[in-house]
C-alpha cells in the first residue's frame, strides 16, 4: 500500500470495486486512503438458471412429443420436433452448465483473504488462489489484506505538555496488520476502525506528552514508544488487528518557545565551545608544567650524579693520599729498624772485637774502649726507641672509627702539616750522649 504524506493524518476506509481492479485498489490505495478491504462487485447473477430451465423443458417437450402414437405425416412432423426439442435442451444444459461453471470461479489475490457468505452469513474464509463457489447463494463479501503491514500517520495538535504549554504538533507513525479478517470485518469495519485508531493514538500521545516537560519534549523524536505499541495492541486486539511498529518522527514546538529554545540551545553550545577550549588550555598548561617539572627533575639528578661522581673522586683522592702516606711512614720505619739493627750488630761486632782485645792484651785501654763502644751501644738503643713513630690512618671501618667525608677530608688536611715537622737531629743527641 502506499504511505501517506506525514503531514496530514492518513484515512482508512473500504472500497467496492469489481474483480478486476481489487489489486491495484489494495496497493495504491483509492485519492489518498488507505483500503485494507474491498468489497467485490458480483458479476455472479442466476441468469444461468435460465438455459437451464429452458433446456429441461426443450427435453421434456421432445419426451412429450416422441411420446404419441401417430402415423403419416403427423408422426413425422412431430418427430422432427421431438428431435429438434432434445437438441436444443441438450444445447441449453450444456450452456448452462457452463455459464455456472464459469460464474462459480473466484480467485483471491496473494497476501489477501476472501471472507465466505452463505444466505448473508460467514461461512469461513478463502486463502489466497482459486476457488469454486458451486451453491448459487455462496459469494466472497470481503477481501481484506492480511499480509502487508500497513502505514498510518496520524498527528496530533496542540497537544499540552506537564507545564500546560500546547505543543504545534506531534507526528505519530505506526504499521499495522489485520490478523483476523473475519473478526475485522465483523466487529468494527475499515470506517469505523480509522476513527477508533485515531482516537486511540491521540489519547496515548496525550498522555505521552502531559508526562514530559516542555524543555524536553525534543527527546520525543526516536524516542522507545514500547509501552504505547502494547498499549494500542491491547485496545485493538479485538478488532484483529496487530501494531508491529510505531514511532514519533517529529515534534514541532510553539514558534515562540521554539525561539527561545533555539536561544538557549545556542548558548548551551557557546558554553560547551567554551569549556571545550578552557579544557584544551588547562590541559596545555598542565602538560606544560609537567614537562617543567620533569626537566628540573632530570637537572636535579644530573647535579645530584655530578656531587656523588665528586664525593668519589675526593674519596679516591684521600684514599690514595693515605696510602701513599702510609707507604711513605713504612718505608722510613723500615729504613730506621734497618739502620738500628745495623749499627747493633755493627757495635756488638766492635764489642765483641775489644772484648778480645782486652782479653789478649788486658790494657786499659782496651776497657776504656769497651766502655765506650757499651755506652754507644745504649745511645744507639736510645735513639732507636725515640725516633718517629708513622701514623696509620685506617679507611676501610674495621676497627669501628670515623669514616665520613668530613673526617677523612680533616686527616687528608692534617696529614702534610705533621710530615713537615723537623726531624729529631740524630748527630746532636748522639754528640751529647758522648
Amino acid at each position: 500500500m502506499s504511505a501517506v504524506s506525514s503531514t496530514r493524518r492518513s484515512v482508512i476506509s473500504e472500497a467496492v470495486a469489481p474483480w478486476s481492479e481489487i489489486a491495484q485498489l489494495l496497493r495504491g490505495g483509492e485519492a489518498g486512503t488507505l483500503v485494507p478491504v474491498i468489497i467485490p462487485r458480483h458479476r455472479r447473477r442466476l441468469w444461468w438458471l435460465l438455459p437451464l430451465w429452458f433446456g429441461v423443458f426443450a427435453l421434456l417437450t421432445g419426451v412429450l412429443l416422441s411420446a404419441g402414437d401417430s402415423d403419416g405425416l403427423t408422426g413425422a412432423a412431430r418427430g422432427s420436433l421431438a428431435a429438434l426439442s432434445y437438441v436444443l435442451g441438450v444445447l441449453a444444459l450444456l450452456a448452462g452448465g457452463l455459464w455456472w461453471w464459469r460464474s462459480s470461479i473466484v480467485e483471491i489475490e496473494q497476501g489477501t483473504n476472501g471472507v465466505l457468505t452463505r444466505y448473508g452469513a460467514v461461512t469461513r474464509t478463502l486463502d489466497p488462489g482459486r476457488h469454486y463457489l458451486w451453491h448459487p447463494w455462496s459469494r466472497v463479501e470481503f477481501v481484506v489484506d492480511t499480509a502487508t503491514e500497513i502505514p498510518y500517520s496520524a498527528p496530533v495538535m496542540a497537544c499540552p505538555t506537564q507545564e500546560n504549554v500546547p505543543l504545534r504538533s506531534i507526528e505519530f507513525f505506526l504499521k499495522f496488520r489485520i490478523t483476523d479478517a473475519v473478526l475485522f470485518v465483523r466487529t468494527i469495519g475499515a470506517g469505523n476502525f480509522d476513527l477508533v485508531l485515531s482516537s486511540a493514538v491521540q489519547d496515548a500521545i496525550r498522555q505521552r506528552a502531559r508526562r514530559m516537560r516542555t524543555e524536553r519534549a525534543y527527546d520525543l523524536r526516536g524516542s522507545d514508544v514500547a509501552d504505547m505499541q502494547e498499549l494500542l495492541n491491547r485496545q485493538l486486539s479485538r478488532y484483529g488487528v496487530r501494531i508491529t511498529g510505531c514511532n514519533i518522527p517529529d515534534v514541532q514546538l510553539p514558534a515562540q518557545y521554539q525561539q527561545h529554545l533555539a536561544t538557549r540551545e545556542r548558548v548551551a553550545k557557546e558554553r560547551a565551545a567554551y569549556d571545550q577550549e578552557w579544557g584544551l588550555t588547562r590541559k596545555r598548561r598542565i602538560d606544560s608544567l609537567r614537562m617543567d617539572i620533569e626537566r628540573a627533575k632530570k637537572v636535579r639528578d644530573a647535579r645530584i650524579v655530578e656531587v656523588k661522581a665528586a664525593l668519589n673522586r675526593a674519596r679516591e683522592e684521600v684514599a690514595q693520599l693515605l696510602e701513599e702516606q702510609e707507604t711513605n711512614a713504612q718505608r722510613v720505619r723500615f729504613e730506621i729498624e734497618t739502620r738500628g739493627r745495623s749499627g747493633l750488630i755493627a757495635a756488638e761486632n766492635e764489642a765483641r772485637a775489644q772484648r778480645r782485645l782486652a782479653q789478649a792484651y788486658r790494657d786499659n785501654r782496651a776497657v776504656l774502649q769497651y766502655e765506650l763502644a757499651r755506652r754507644r751501644l745504649e745511645v744507639g738503643a736510645t735513639l732507636a726507641g725515640s725516633a718517629p713513630r708513622p701514623v696509620v690512618v685506617r679507611t676501610d671501618g674495621a676497627g669501628g672509627g670515623d669514616t665520613s667525608a668530613l673526617s677523612t677530608l680533616l686527616t687528608a688536611q692534617l696529614l702534610p702539616r705533621l710530615a713537615a715537622l723537623p726531624p729529631v737531629d740524630r748527630g746532636a743527641g748522639s754528640a751529647g750522649a758522648a
